[in-house]
């Protein structure tokens, strides 16, 4: 089972990468992953007990403040509260260092300048030497300590104190600026309605939402958030479902008209009945997909965890080096080559990438569900940027999936009315468009106790007996392997109609290509992405689709199975990622298969939020080339962030490895660049469409 806590007072990325790993190694853990951007600790296990109590021993030794705590537990107040820090501390401590700068005696100097620095930097060196006892040593409280201790050392007393003042002042904007892209991301995701008016006996009482049952029924009024799933059954008003769906144009709904949770009823009192229970409802199921999108991490963001791992201790030992063979090879002083390397402590702290990585594939996602895309994990992020190929089923994705019969044709004695009988009275058990559409063109009353010994047939079509005959209403397919001559050749989608193994006529359906569909494999193609059509359609069909949007690949007449069969062959023959994007009910496998799969207009289905890696909620295909060009974005930010930290590092540490740089420089390339690659992460957020 999965069980979720609350870190409280979580604010060191590099510490919570330790206790991650920590934890995954414990016996009994499925899964771990920490997801430093919301302080959430995610642990699959069989014995939560045990484990629970260990994972807890393992976050106190790395770090003691951090409380873990169920998030069942967890009040939304608690994810706002931030740990105090004492302002007057420090500011006594600044004006003991100031006072210190001015002093001649150099014993009054020394004492201020250590009451000074224990004002100032006490909390991390207590912090460093509890870390060492248990054991954690390369972390950035050890390196400021040690770095800071040999400033005292060499007699550079205003550079220890000014290195620990900077560095508290630098982390202090940095915990700032994490706190804020935190309550930016969370804010694309208010979509949980505070309370529900529940109406009882004529009365209305307020009710969290997750009291409400099936069949109850609330009153919505105009500004509120619609708090459940359900179904108008009185008023009319329009929807704000931008949050849910990035669509800016707002709903008109009325009663029978089915409404989703997170909405916001612009105008108009509406009453709804309840159909879905909260847990299960629409807006509960996007703040899970979200929340928990950050424990499917990208191989970038494990590899820098990784990196980090070695990195620091890799740098602590040339440091060593550095202040020992130089001088002892007669090229200068102890006193210079230990300043040196004291520089190399300083810089060597990897925060800004183990902070800004997370923090910018986390903007991504919720960019994006901003935006009506909900991205599960920061791996289909990457699985995005390297897409080689998009595969497209046709009905419902590239087309509306809004058939029309547009002709009917009969032959061998029957009349038109005779073919859309038979075929209305068949098709009047499938709830397939093209189906619903006969039916609809049928304005005829259907007894359905003329219709016996029906029989369906997967991907071909349906044989009955109607009024004591047998009647095949299918594809040329299922006509043809029944004996029955048909025409070939016709161009559209074509059912045909045999009665008593004669072909009666044919009724051809027409299905409208969506507006964007053109633009969007356009958009692809200009990327180097490949795109192919799969469709179990006929082959005119199938290539008057392809004709009219661009897409010069297509495979046709293929059965469920037979898709999955052809995508497999697609990545076989791919060189990158390949994505299938699909109605997410009848394309759940080949969706499951894929490296990225993309259900379409699929929101509150089960079956597609189950099978899909990426949902978008509403049936907008340029939805697809979105989600691209965030991952892209995200990417790219994510890159810059990488190239940002580790230029400035190696060119501090090599300018002070001659001699070039001082430790402010130091202290710069650790906080300065940790707080610029968050502040740069934010800018995803602020991506224009």
């Amino acid at each position: 089972m999965k069980y979720e806590y609350y870190l409280e007072g979580l604010g060191c990325a590099n510490c919570a990468a330790k206790m991650e790993k920590r934890i995954k190694e414990l016996k009994g853990v499925d899964f771990a992953s920490i997801d430093f951007v919301n302080k959430k600790l995610i642990i699959e296990t069989k014995d939560v007990e045990a484990v629970s109590k260990e994972a807890e021993n393992i976050i106190k030794s790395i770090e003691s403040h951090v409380n873990m705590v169920s998030m069942n537990n967890v009040q939304d107040e608690l994810e706002e509260k931030e740990e105090k820090k004492s302002i007057i501390k420090y500011l006594v401590g600044v004006g003991l260092f100031l006072i210190m700068l001015f002093a001649n005696n150099i014993n009054i100097k020394l004492s201020l300048a250590f009451v000074s620095y224990i004002l100032i930097g006490g909390d991390i060196v207590f912090k460093a030497f509890k870390n060492v006892i248990k054991g954690q040593i390369f972390d950035e409280n050890f390196l400021m300590t040690v770095a800071t201790f040999g400033a005292f050392l060499i007699g550079e007393y205003p550079e220890a104190i000014s290195v620990m003042l900077f560095y508290k002042i630098g982390e202090t904007l940095q915990d700032m600026a994490v706190d804020k892209s935190r309550k930016s991301i969370k804010s694309l995701l208010k979509l949980k309605a505070e309370f529900a008016n529940l109406l009882k006996d004529n009365d209305v009482i307020m009710v969290k939402p997750e009291e409400l049952n099936i069949g109850d029924i609330i009153l919505v009024k105009a500004g509120e958030r619609i708090p459940v799933d359900g179904v108008v059954v009185e008023g009319v008003s329009s929807l704000d479902t931008s949050a849910l769906t990035g669509e800016s144009m707002p709903v008109f709904v009325q009663m029978g008209k089915e409404v989703l949770s997170g909405s916001i009823n612009l105008d108009g009192i509406i009453k709804v009945k309840v159909t879905k229970a909260y847990k299960d409802s629409t807006v509960k199921r996007i703040l899970d997909l979200v929340e928990n999108a950050a424990a499917n991490k990208a191989k970038t963001e494990n590899f820098i965890t990784k990196f980090a791992r070695y990195y620091t201790p890799i740098v602590v030992a040339l440091s060593f080096l550095l202040s020992i063979l130089p001088p002892i090879l007669g090229y200068g002083t102890f006193r210079d080559w230990i300043y040196r390397a004291l520089i190399f402590l300083v810089v060597s702290c990897p925060c800004a990438l183990v902070i800004s990585i997370p923090l910018s594939f986390f903007s991504g996602i919720g960019l994006a569900s901003k935006r009506g895309i909900l991205i599960k994990g920061s791996n289909y992020i990457e699985a995005l940027c390297d897409l080689n190929t998009v595969v497209f089923d046709k009905t419902g994705t590239l087309t509306l999936g809004k058939f029309k019969v547009s002709d009917i044709v009969s032959m061998n004695g029957f009349d038109r009315e005779d073919v859309l009988k038979y075929a209305a009275y068949v098709e009047s058990f499938s709830n397939h468009p093209i189906a619903v559409s006969i039916v609809k063109e049928y304005e005829g009353e259907i007894d359905k106790a003329k219709v016996t010994e029906l029989k369906e047939i997967a991907g071909q079509g349906i044989i009955a007996n109607v009024e004591d005959k047998k009647v095949m209403v299918g594809n040329l397919k299922l006509i043809e392997s029944n004996g029955v001559e048909a025409l070939k050749g016709l161009k559209g989608t074509v059912v045909f109609v045999a009665v008593e193994g004669i072909l009666a006529g044919y009724i051809t359906i027409k299905d409208t290509i969506k507006g964007s569909s053109k633009q969007v494999i356009e958009k692809l193609n200009n990327l180097n992405i490949n795109t192919i059509m799969l469709t179990g359609d006929n082959k005119t069909s199938a290539e008057d689709v392809a004709r009219q949007i661009g897409i010069k690949e297509y495979y046709y007449g293929l059965l469920p199975q037979e898709k999955v069969e052809k995508f497999n062959e697609i990545k076989k023959k791919s060189y990158g990622k390949v994505a299938f994007v699909g109605d997410g009910i009848n394309d759940a496998p080949v969706l499951k298969i894929s490296d990225a799969g993309i259900a379409m207009g699929a929101l509150g289905q089960d079956a597609a939020i189950e099978a899909a890696d990426i949902v978008i909620t509403n049936d907008e295909i340029e939805k697809v080339y979105e989600a691209v060009k965030i991952s892209k974005y995200t990417r790219k930010v994510v890159l810059q962030n990488i190239i940002l930290a580790l230029s400035i590092k190696i060119l501090v540490l090599a300018l002070a490895a001659v001699g070039l740089s001082n430790m402010w420089e130091a202290v710069f390339a650790d906080v300065g660049v940790a707080l610029l690659a968050v502040l740069n992460s934010r800018r995803i957020l602020k991506m224009n469409k």
